[in-house]
């Protein structure tokens, strides 16, 4: 969950806390000054004080999808550590829950499912807080977010007002959303509608179908249905774990392109040596295909290492990895770098990054 003014202000002074402290890649400069917001009215306050400074703003929750440079952050950084959900609509089919911005996202999955609602069990281990949700359009196995959210709650810098964007004025988008590249709105808390059933959602990805042991598009024990996503992202080291140097990362670090028939084709042309690319059809005549496909074909396997320790997670090839726990963040974007351009000279497509880059740029 993270957002940021574009122009830093110039006596801004660093605290001397690393802002790796509170980032899952453990990367990160100094922050100019540290608060921590406890509730929604206290995010809001200590936003509101950093504009009455004319400072900058970073909003940062679970740091699981940000990249902080090396200078850090000259501004103000908010640490959100709201907490909580609550039931504000059901009726006999479903139930819409409320969850703080700062509720650990996949503690919220859990309760879901010990509760009997079905609707985010394939997004079960995904790193982060529920209020960063939206603004990534959060999505995995099958599911995203933007599926189950029918509002969420915001304090707008513009005009200084807190109030609701309903689902369909959100923008939500694959891995996007109206918040991801705005410094607009803060994220207080999010409204899920999710289904009263003890069943998951027809299991759409082909993956998980198999591992469960039925066919896409049929339904499992909500459950079963987290326990074999839990099993099946830690065998790609994307469950945090500290004893692990492969979970110490954004997760994936490049999205999936999607790219246009004639690009799709040119593509084809390019792998043609090798395989069809793994691609799935996408509304407006567009096709999806697949990052990790693309850099492992160009070259850049498992493990592969980059500057000062960092590498490719000898899991995935999406996650890049700070394996030796105490490098830059100038040589984890360098690594980045060299598989973009590889990855582009090979087949001529770009790739995009997907956390949040702040203060550094591939």
């Amino acid at each position: 969950m993270s957002d940021v003014y574009a122009h830093p202000t110039a006596d801004a002074r660093p605290n001397g806390d690393p802002l790796a402290r509170y980032t899952t890649l453990r990367l990160g400069g100094p922050a100019g000054r540290l608060v921590t917001a406890a509730s929604a009215d206290e995010i809001v306050h200590k936003v509101q004080e950093a504009q009455q400074r004319d400072e900058p703003v970073l909003i940062l929750a679970g740091g699981s999808n940000v990249v902080i440079g090396d200078q850090g952050f000259p501004g103000t950084v908010v640490l959100v550590r709201s907490r909580g959900l609550r039931v504000v609509a059901e009726d006999a089919e479903t139930v819409t829950v409320r969850v703080e911005a700062g509720e650990p996202w996949d503690d919220l999955v859990a309760a879901t499912v010990a509760n009997g609602w079905s609707g985010v069990e394939c997004l079960s281990g995904i790193p982060g807080s529920a209020g960063a949700t939206p603004i990534q359009n959060v999505g995995a196995y099958g599911q995203e977010v933007a599926e189950t959210i029918v509002g969420v709650q915001v304090y707008d810098r513009t005009d200084g007002t807190v109030g609701r964007i309903d689902a369909a004025d959100c923008g939500f988008a694959y891995r996007s959303s109206i918040f991801k590249y705005s410094d607009r709105w803060v994220v207080l808390s999010v409204d899920f509608r999710l289904a009263r059933s003890p069943l998951s959602g027809p299991v759409r990805y082909a993956e998980l179908a198999r591992s469960l042991g039925v066919e896409v598009g049929d339904r499992v024990p909500l459950a079963d249905a987290r326990a074999t996503v839990l099993r099946l992202r830690a065998g790609k080291g994307m469950v945090l774990d500290a004893a692990d140097p492969d979970t110490w990362s954004v997760g994936s670090f490049f999205t999936n392109p999607v790219l246009d028939r004639e690009a799709y084709q040119l593509l084809r042309e390019r792998a043609a040596d090798i395989a069809e690319p793994p691609s799935w059809p996408c509304p407006g005549d567009l096709v999806k295909v697949s990052a990790a496909w693309l850099i492992d074909k160009a070259g850049f396997t498992k493990g592969h290492p980059g500057p000062e320790g960092t590498a490719i997670s000898t899991k995935h090839t999406l996650a890049l990895t700070n394996r030796a726990g105490g490098t830059s963040t100038a040589a984890l974007v360098a690594l980045a770098r060299e598989i973009r351009d590889g990855v582009h000279a090979r087949f001529g497509v770009t790739l995009h990054p997907e956390p949040v880059l702040i203060n550094c740029t591939i």
